[in-house]
Protein backbone atom coordinates (compact mmCIF):
# COMPACT_ATOMS: atom_id res chain seq x y z
CA UNK A 1 0.00 0.00 0.00
CA UNK A 2 3.14 2.46 -0.23
CA UNK A 3 2.13 5.67 -1.99
CA UNK A 4 -1.56 4.71 -1.88
CA UNK A 5 -3.94 7.62 -0.99
CA UNK A 6 -5.85 5.52 1.10
CA UNK A 7 -2.77 5.23 3.76
CA UNK A 8 -3.86 8.37 5.57
CA UNK A 9 -7.61 7.73 5.90
CA UNK A 10 -7.80 11.85 7.29
CA UNK A 11 -6.83 12.75 3.89
CA UNK A 12 -9.16 11.10 1.17
CA UNK A 13 -8.03 11.53 -2.07
CA UNK A 14 -11.00 13.05 -4.41
CA UNK A 15 -13.06 11.66 -6.99
CA UNK A 16 -12.58 12.81 -10.53
CA UNK A 17 -16.18 10.97 -12.02
CA UNK A 18 -18.19 12.19 -9.20
CA UNK A 19 -16.97 15.40 -9.11
CA UNK A 20 -17.38 15.36 -13.00
CA UNK A 21 -20.65 14.70 -12.53
CA UNK A 22 -21.50 16.93 -9.77
CA UNK A 23 -20.29 20.25 -12.02
CA UNK A 24 -20.49 19.00 -15.18
CA UNK A 25 -23.65 20.32 -16.16
CA UNK A 26 -25.56 21.00 -19.61
CA UNK A 27 -26.09 24.90 -20.10
CA UNK A 28 -23.38 25.00 -17.41
CA UNK A 29 -19.85 26.76 -17.34
CA UNK A 30 -17.33 23.89 -16.75
CA UNK A 31 -16.55 21.64 -19.53
CA UNK A 32 -13.57 19.24 -18.14
CA UNK A 33 -11.96 18.04 -15.18
CA UNK A 34 -8.71 17.11 -15.18
CA UNK A 35 -7.98 15.78 -11.74
CA UNK A 36 -4.15 14.94 -11.45
CA UNK A 37 -2.14 13.44 -8.22
CA UNK A 38 0.67 15.20 -8.55
CA UNK A 39 2.03 18.60 -10.66
CA UNK A 40 4.39 21.39 -10.35
CA UNK A 41 1.48 24.33 -10.80
CA UNK A 42 -2.37 23.82 -11.92
CA UNK A 43 -2.37 27.08 -13.15
CA UNK A 44 0.54 26.32 -15.36
CA UNK A 45 -1.41 23.39 -16.65
CA UNK A 46 -4.43 25.51 -17.32
CA UNK A 47 -2.49 27.82 -19.18
CA UNK A 48 -0.47 25.37 -21.21
CA UNK A 49 -4.40 24.04 -22.03
CA UNK A 50 -6.15 27.30 -22.79
CA UNK A 51 -2.69 28.25 -25.20
CA UNK A 52 -3.02 24.83 -26.84
CA UNK A 53 -7.29 26.07 -27.54
CA UNK A 54 -8.97 24.25 -24.78
CA UNK A 55 -12.24 25.79 -24.57
CA UNK A 56 -13.73 27.52 -21.67
CA UNK A 57 -14.77 25.96 -18.23
CA UNK A 58 -11.29 23.26 -17.75
CA UNK A 59 -11.24 23.01 -14.12
CA UNK A 60 -7.59 21.76 -13.43
CA UNK A 61 -7.32 19.77 -9.69
CA UNK A 62 -3.95 18.67 -8.30
CA UNK A 63 -4.04 16.28 -5.12
CA UNK A 64 -0.49 17.59 -4.62
CA UNK A 65 1.54 20.45 -5.96
CA UNK A 66 5.34 21.30 -5.70
CA UNK A 67 5.62 24.69 -7.36
CA UNK A 68 2.71 26.53 -6.92
CA UNK A 69 2.42 29.62 -8.22
CA UNK A 70 1.78 33.40 -5.86
CA UNK A 71 2.37 36.61 -6.11
CA UNK A 72 5.45 38.08 -7.02
CA UNK A 73 7.06 34.95 -8.19
CA UNK A 74 6.50 33.34 -4.90
CA UNK A 75 6.39 29.48 -5.48
CA UNK A 76 5.27 27.08 -2.47
CA UNK A 77 4.75 23.11 -2.11
CA UNK A 78 1.20 21.74 -0.70
CA UNK A 79 1.08 18.25 0.82
CA UNK A 80 -0.57 15.61 -0.59
CA UNK A 81 -4.59 15.59 -0.21
CA UNK A 82 -4.00 18.29 2.94
CA UNK A 83 -5.59 21.00 0.68
CA UNK A 84 -7.23 23.04 -2.49
CA UNK A 85 -5.44 23.27 -5.47
CA UNK A 86 -7.73 24.27 -8.27
CA UNK A 87 -7.31 26.51 -11.63
CA UNK A 88 -9.66 27.59 -14.27
CA UNK A 89 -9.54 28.54 -17.92
CA UNK A 90 -12.28 30.81 -18.92
CA UNK A 91 -12.24 32.91 -21.86
CA UNK A 92 -14.30 36.25 -20.60
CA UNK A 93 -13.72 38.13 -23.65
CA UNK A 94 -15.44 35.76 -26.31
CA UNK A 95 -18.93 35.88 -26.32
CA UNK A 96 -20.43 34.08 -23.98
CA UNK A 97 -22.67 31.17 -24.74
CA UNK A 98 -26.42 31.40 -25.12
CA UNK A 99 -27.40 28.65 -22.57
CA UNK A 100 -25.11 31.12 -20.38
CA UNK A 101 -26.90 34.41 -20.69
CA UNK A 102 -28.54 35.89 -17.97
CA UNK A 103 -32.08 37.09 -19.86
CA UNK A 104 -32.03 40.11 -17.42
CA UNK A 105 -28.49 41.43 -18.84
CA UNK A 106 -28.25 39.80 -22.51
CA UNK A 107 -25.16 40.92 -23.68
CA UNK A 108 -23.80 40.33 -27.45
CA UNK A 109 -20.26 40.83 -27.16
CA UNK A 110 -17.27 39.96 -24.62
CA UNK A 111 -16.02 41.57 -21.83
CA UNK A 112 -13.68 43.85 -21.72
CA UNK A 113 -9.94 43.18 -20.85
CA UNK A 114 -9.89 46.22 -18.24
CA UNK A 115 -12.56 44.75 -16.24
CA UNK A 116 -10.50 41.42 -16.01
CA UNK A 117 -9.57 42.63 -12.32
CA UNK A 118 -12.57 41.33 -11.41
CA UNK A 119 -11.61 38.14 -11.95
CA UNK A 120 -9.41 37.33 -8.45
CA UNK A 121 -12.16 39.12 -6.66
CA UNK A 122 -14.96 37.21 -8.13
CA UNK A 123 -12.82 33.75 -6.76
CA UNK A 124 -13.17 35.73 -3.31
CA UNK A 125 -16.02 36.33 -2.74
CA UNK A 126 -16.51 32.47 -4.27
CA UNK A 127 -14.22 31.20 -1.91
CA UNK A 128 -15.52 33.13 1.14
CA UNK A 129 -18.91 31.94 0.46
CA UNK A 130 -17.80 28.18 0.61
CA UNK A 131 -15.97 28.24 3.41
CA UNK A 132 -17.85 30.29 5.55
CA UNK A 133 -21.10 27.69 5.01
CA UNK A 134 -19.27 24.78 5.39
CA UNK A 135 -16.49 24.91 7.62
CA UNK A 136 -18.78 27.58 9.53
CA UNK A 137 -15.72 29.99 10.12
CA UNK A 138 -15.20 33.58 9.77
CA UNK A 139 -14.05 33.94 7.05
CA UNK A 140 -12.72 37.47 5.17
CA UNK A 141 -10.69 38.86 2.14
CA UNK A 142 -7.73 40.35 1.91
CA UNK A 143 -7.67 42.33 -1.37
CA UNK A 144 -6.43 41.26 -3.70
CA UNK A 145 -6.07 37.59 -3.64
CA UNK A 146 -5.66 36.45 0.24
CA UNK A 147 -8.41 34.22 2.33
CA UNK A 148 -8.03 35.36 6.28
CA UNK A 149 -9.27 33.21 8.84
CA UNK A 150 -8.63 34.60 12.66
CA UNK A 151 -6.21 37.62 11.40
CA UNK A 152 -4.51 34.36 9.16
CA UNK A 153 -3.68 33.08 5.90
CA UNK A 154 -5.62 30.28 4.57
CA UNK A 155 -6.00 30.98 1.20
CA UNK A 156 -4.79 32.48 -1.81
CA UNK A 157 -5.48 33.20 -5.56
CA UNK A 158 -3.81 34.20 -8.59
CA UNK A 159 -5.10 35.28 -12.27
CA UNK A 160 -3.05 35.19 -15.03
CA UNK A 161 -3.37 36.17 -18.79
CA UNK A 162 -2.68 32.85 -21.36
CA UNK A 163 -0.15 34.27 -23.28
CA UNK A 164 -0.90 34.20 -27.21
CA UNK A 165 -4.54 34.37 -27.32
CA UNK A 166 -6.90 36.54 -28.42
CA UNK A 167 -9.40 37.44 -26.85
CA UNK A 168 -6.68 36.66 -23.92
CA UNK A 169 -7.99 33.87 -22.00
CA UNK A 170 -6.99 33.84 -18.31
CA UNK A 171 -6.51 31.51 -15.56
CA UNK A 172 -7.38 31.40 -12.11
CA UNK A 173 -6.06 30.04 -9.64
CA UNK A 174 -7.17 29.00 -5.53
CA UNK A 175 -5.20 27.55 -3.43
CA UNK A 176 -6.70 26.39 0.16
CA UNK A 177 -5.26 24.87 3.38
CA UNK A 178 -7.51 22.59 4.29
CA UNK A 179 -5.95 19.72 6.74
CA UNK A 180 -2.21 21.37 7.29
CA UNK A 181 -0.86 21.15 10.76
CA UNK A 182 1.35 23.42 12.09
CA UNK A 183 4.45 22.19 10.90
CA UNK A 184 3.31 21.44 7.66
CA UNK A 185 2.05 25.48 6.66
CA UNK A 186 3.82 27.32 4.17
CA UNK A 187 6.20 29.76 5.40
CA UNK A 188 5.86 33.28 4.21
CA UNK A 189 9.31 35.20 3.86
CA UNK A 190 7.82 38.55 5.48
CA UNK A 191 6.85 36.23 8.61
CA UNK A 192 2.79 36.43 8.28
CA UNK A 193 1.00 33.72 10.65
CA UNK A 194 -1.03 31.34 7.94
CA UNK A 195 -3.29 28.62 9.15
CA UNK A 196 -5.65 25.74 7.61
CA UNK A 197 -9.31 25.17 8.08
CA UNK A 198 -8.63 22.46 10.59
CA UNK A 199 -6.36 24.06 12.66
CA UNK A 200 -9.10 27.33 12.92
CA UNK A 201 -11.72 24.75 14.09
CA UNK A 202 -13.58 24.15 11.00
CA UNK A 203 -16.93 22.09 11.20
CA UNK A 204 -16.03 20.41 8.25
CA UNK A 205 -12.92 19.88 6.37
CA UNK A 206 -14.40 17.31 3.75
CA UNK A 207 -12.42 18.73 0.33
CA UNK A 208 -15.01 17.16 -1.71
CA UNK A 209 -18.06 19.56 -0.68
CA UNK A 210 -15.85 22.29 -0.77
CA UNK A 211 -14.67 22.07 -4.04
CA UNK A 212 -18.05 21.40 -5.33
CA UNK A 213 -19.61 24.61 -3.07
CA UNK A 214 -16.69 26.91 -4.44
CA UNK A 215 -16.51 25.89 -8.19
CA UNK A 216 -20.56 26.48 -8.16
CA UNK A 217 -20.45 29.39 -6.57
CA UNK A 218 -18.02 30.68 -9.00
CA UNK A 219 -19.82 29.88 -11.82
CA UNK A 220 -22.64 31.28 -10.52
CA UNK A 221 -20.98 34.79 -9.88
CA UNK A 222 -18.90 33.99 -12.90
CA UNK A 223 -22.61 33.77 -14.93
CA UNK A 224 -24.38 37.18 -13.57
CA UNK A 225 -20.90 39.02 -14.29
CA UNK A 226 -20.30 38.46 -17.87
CA UNK A 227 -24.06 38.65 -18.59
CA UNK A 228 -23.21 42.19 -17.05
CA UNK A 229 -20.84 42.84 -19.55
CA UNK A 230 -18.41 42.56 -17.39
CA UNK A 231 -20.23 45.23 -14.85
CA UNK A 232 -19.31 44.59 -11.05
CA UNK A 233 -21.95 47.14 -10.06
CA UNK A 234 -25.10 45.71 -12.30
CA UNK A 235 -23.69 41.93 -11.12
CA UNK A 236 -23.59 42.48 -7.42
CA UNK A 237 -19.99 41.21 -7.58
CA UNK A 238 -18.66 45.05 -6.35
CA UNK A 239 -21.40 44.99 -3.52
CA UNK A 240 -20.47 40.80 -2.41
CA UNK A 241 -16.53 41.76 -2.53
CA UNK A 242 -17.13 45.19 -0.93
CA UNK A 243 -19.35 43.29 1.80
CA UNK A 244 -16.52 40.32 3.02
CA UNK A 245 -13.36 42.84 2.14
CA UNK A 246 -11.31 43.32 5.15
CA UNK A 247 -8.90 45.47 3.82
CA UNK A 248 -11.23 48.53 3.05
CA UNK A 249 -11.20 51.50 5.32
CA UNK A 250 -7.73 50.39 7.22
CA UNK A 251 -4.46 51.45 7.23
CA UNK A 252 -2.14 50.04 4.73
CA UNK A 253 0.82 49.63 3.42
CA UNK A 254 1.09 49.05 -0.12
CA UNK A 255 4.35 47.35 -1.56
CA UNK A 256 4.31 48.19 -5.90
CA UNK A 257 5.57 46.31 -8.19
CA UNK A 258 8.70 48.80 -8.58
CA UNK A 259 9.71 48.73 -5.63
CA UNK A 260 8.24 51.83 -4.11
CA UNK A 261 5.68 51.68 -1.40
CA UNK A 262 2.61 53.87 -0.49
CA UNK A 263 1.14 54.24 2.75
CA UNK A 264 -2.77 55.11 3.67
CA UNK A 265 -6.09 54.44 4.21
CA UNK A 266 -7.77 51.70 1.30
CA UNK A 267 -10.72 53.86 0.99
CA UNK A 268 -12.73 51.89 -2.29
CA UNK A 269 -12.76 49.96 -5.24
CA UNK A 270 -13.11 51.47 -8.55
CA UNK A 271 -14.78 49.83 -11.49
CA UNK A 272 -11.54 47.95 -12.70
CA UNK A 273 -11.37 46.24 -9.11
CA UNK A 274 -8.36 48.50 -8.22
CA UNK A 275 -7.68 49.18 -4.62
CA UNK A 276 -8.52 52.86 -4.13
CA UNK A 277 -6.16 54.11 -1.69
CA UNK A 278 -6.24 57.63 0.05
CA UNK A 279 -2.51 58.93 1.15
CA UNK A 280 -1.73 61.46 4.45
CA UNK A 281 -1.89 64.07 2.17
CA UNK A 282 -5.32 63.73 0.93
CA UNK A 283 -4.54 62.11 -2.60
CA UNK A 284 -6.23 59.36 -3.74
CA UNK A 285 -4.48 56.61 -6.18
CA UNK A 286 -6.00 53.57 -7.77
CA UNK A 287 -3.54 50.44 -7.26
CA UNK A 288 -4.16 47.51 -9.91
CA UNK A 289 -1.32 45.09 -8.41
CA UNK A 290 0.49 45.06 -4.90
CA UNK A 291 1.76 43.55 -1.75
CA UNK A 292 -0.94 44.59 0.68
CA UNK A 293 0.17 44.94 4.56
CA UNK A 294 -2.84 45.47 7.26
CA UNK A 295 -1.44 48.13 9.49
CA UNK A 296 -2.50 48.58 13.20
Amino acid sequence: MTGSPYTDLSRPPLNATRLSRALIVPGGLWTRLDLRTETGSTNADAVAAGQAGEPEGLIVVAERQTAGRGRLGRTWTSPARAGLAVSVLLRPGDPPRAASQDPEHPEVGGVAISRYGWLPLLAGVALVAAVSRLAELDAVLKWPNDLLVDGGKCGGILAEVVPGTQPAAVVVGVGLNVTLTEDELPVDPDGRKATSLALAGAAATDRDPLLRAFLRSFAAWYGRWRAAGGDPDRSGLAAAYREHCDTLGRRVRVLLPDGSELTGTARDLDSDGRLVVRTGAGQERAVAAGDIQHLR
